[in-house]
């Protein structure tokens, strides 16, 4: 069951009340637009800002009968305003409004969405620092293949997201623009003028060109960020969950006392977070396909993008806002059972030094396929035992002896090896290393 939704901050940003408001704002800076370059008494602005007003539940009321949102708007904000009103929306066109206030929700929900987004990238960074050189296996395929830390795979995520950060970013500002160009976007009943001074009272930029709408790619890019972003926490929530696994148990989510995690089964302590992370994720991805598919609209507009936009843009940002919280209080709360990882590493039986005994026969004068065959055979053996350590049976190899002294073979039997380059990594990250 997810837990229901306790951030009262984004849910605000999509309210009925708080949509109406962003419309109220640009309507009024129409005015202020249309009295500041004449085209209609200097004295309107005022007169319409002092009583303007709006109820949501008369505006549903009226909407019943017109079924036309901006419309119901528009009557009932009239209703409050008296003669003056006359003037509000005064050579505009319903999208002017929409997309102009759409573009004020979802900068207010970037906002949101980019703080989370930089605490969970401070977590994680942190995380990653504290597990620099916390050994573990490195596994491709699912199989051990060479020793890694755990500070790695954190500082990986760490990369990564702030890519989803700079990425979120670019998709917002792609989308801070507002269009007050009227019915099909030639200006014909309102100035090129009208729109750079409203777009600059609201801090956003005047769309180089627009039919009725701003056009979708603009709503697509952005979605495909939130979306991309619900992958990266998906591929954060997945690995935790394989490192979760019985017979791995290298971290584990935090169970809090008195949680359950089986109905039939008391023992069990399940990754549930994570998996819920993971499987929202699909949600997201469902979205922006659904906003790829409002890129092509007919002509100058159609509304087959508009009812789309009013599930997807609220259902994404909220969902990618409790994800991102989520998973801050997953990693910042993260069980690391540094022994397992470490006899974990070890079941491999030293097979995971098995390419630096391969490079060494090739400096010693072997070609590589030689030296493979070589270092191959000698992991069979390893793997068919089931017993055996790898070191052992290399120097019991006496193919491999006559090109290495077995004191070479023990030096490569080294974990060191593999960590000699983190801190380098780190450096290269901006992360500062550890001191110890």
């Amino acid at each position: 069951m997810i837990p229901r939704y306790t951030r009262p901050e984004m849910a605000g940003v999509w309210t009925e009340k708080n949509k109406f408001q962003t419309w109220l704002e640009v309507e009024l800076a129409a005015l202020e637009a249309l009295a500041h370059f004449g085209k209609i008494p200097k004295e309107v602005p005022a007169a319409v800002k002092k009583k303007a007003a709006f109820d949501p539940e008369r505006i549903r009321e009226i909407e019943k009968a017109v079924q036309h949102d901006v419309i119901a708007f528009l009557t009932n904000l009239a209703e409050h305003v008296g003669p003056a009103g006359r003037f509000v929306h005064f050579g505009l066109t319903s999208s002017d409004i929409l997309d102009t206030g759409l573009a004020l929700q979802i900068r207010e929900a970037s906002r949101i969405l980019i703080r989370e987004l930089k605490k969970l990238i401070e977590i994680l960074r942190s995380k990653a620092r504290e597990h620099q050189m916390t050994l573990m296996a490195g596994r491709s395929h699912g199989v051990h293949a060479e020793p890694t830390t755990f500070g790695l795979k954190m500082a990986l995520f760490y990369e990564e997201f702030k890519r989803g950060l700079e990425r979120l970013a670019r998709a917002q500002e792609n989308l801070n623009f507002g269009k007050i160009s009227g019915a099909v976007g030639t200006f014909a009943n309102v100035d090129p003028e009208i729109e750079v001074y409203v777009c600059k009272k609201l801090g956003l930029n005047p769309a180089p060109i627009s039919t009725q709408v701003l056009q979708r790619d603009r709503h697509a890019e952005y979605m495909t960020a939130l979306a991309i972003l619900g992958g990266s926490l998906e591929k954060l929530a997945t690995e935790i969950r394989g490192l979760q696994k019985t017979e791995t148990l290298e971290v584990e989510e935090y169970f809090g006392q008195g949680q359950k995690g089986s109905s039939a089964m008391p023992h069990k302590r399940n990754p549930i977070t994570c998996e819920r992370i993971a499987g929202l994720s699909r949600i997201l991805r469902g979205n922006a396909v659904a906003a790829l598919e409002n890129i092509a609209l007919w002509h100058e507009r159609d509304i087959t993008h508009s009812s789309v936009e009013r599930i997807i843009f609220p259902d994404s940002t909220i969902l990618l806002d409790y994800m991102i919280v989520t998973m801050q209080s997953v990693i910042e709360n993260l069980i690391v059972h540094k022994k397992n990882m470490l006899a974990n590493l070890n079941k491999s039986r030293g097979m995971i030094f098995s390419q630096a005994l391969l490079l060494r026969l090739i400096e010693k004068g072997l070609t590589r396929e030689e030296a493979y065959v070589l270092v191959q055979n000698a992991a069979k053996k390893v793997w068919e035992n089931g017993k055996a350590a790898f070191a052992e049976v290399v120097l019991a190899d006496r193919a491999i002896q006559a090109h290495m002294k077995p004191e070479e073979i023990k030096a490569l039997f080294r974990f060191e090896y593999h960590l000699k380059n983190v801190p380098k990594i780190f450096k290269r990250l901006g992360i500062s290393t550890q001191t110890k």
